[in-house]
């Protein structure tokens, strides 16, 4: 059975922050944010009569979005490589010690991921615990510990490489 309209909207609205935030997270743009938002709104709508309850609502709806954009950036890769597209280089700028620089820097080093990794690391920023995001991602929990560990060493050079070449400038 279908949620009503008001419902549903009511969810969207109370859930928005998960849904903008992994937006943000996997699309630098703006535009792509929003296709992106689009296209797990019309997933979560498609997918809510299958909602069991077995889980939070948070967390079913944190699946359907990671799994809706992992799915989409799969689809944008293979049509990348179709085309044939040069590697795409974003140029970081970041001036000294302020609150937003540090987030801007935060967003630069997580876009560098892999698709997954993010994942990990935004389940986990969130708060969630390996068997629970082993859960959500389809891995085993032994696996999400590993990956956290390779995840966090890789942000720790790659802010050490960052912070260094700002010394540098």
């Amino acid at each position: 059975m279908q949620p009503s309209k008001a419902s549903f909207l009511e969810m969207i609205q109370e859930h928005q922050g998960i849904i903008t935030n992994l937006c943000v997270l996997y699309y630098p743009y703006f535009e792509d944010q929003r296709d992106a938002r689009q296209d797990i709104i019309l997933q979560l709508w498609k997918s809510f009569p299958s909602f069991r309850g077995e889980s939070k609502l948070s967390t079913w709806i944190y699946k359907v979005s990671l799994n809706t954009i992992l799915s989409k950036i799969k689809k944008e890769s293979k049509a990348a490589l179709t085309e044939t597209l040069g590697p795409q280089h974003n140029s970081l700028v970041i001036s000294h010690n302020s609150y937003d620089d540090d987030l801007q820097l935060l967003n630069h080093l997580l876009q560098s991921l892999k698709p997954l990794d993010k994942a990990v690391i935004i389940l986990y920023l969130e708060g969630y615990k390996n068997k629970e995001m082993a859960k959500l991602l389809s891995l085993t929990p032994s696996n999400i510990s590993t990956r956290l560990n390779r995840i966090r060493t890789q942000l720790k050079s790659n802010f050490t490489i960052y912070t260094h070449e700002l010394k540098r400038s």
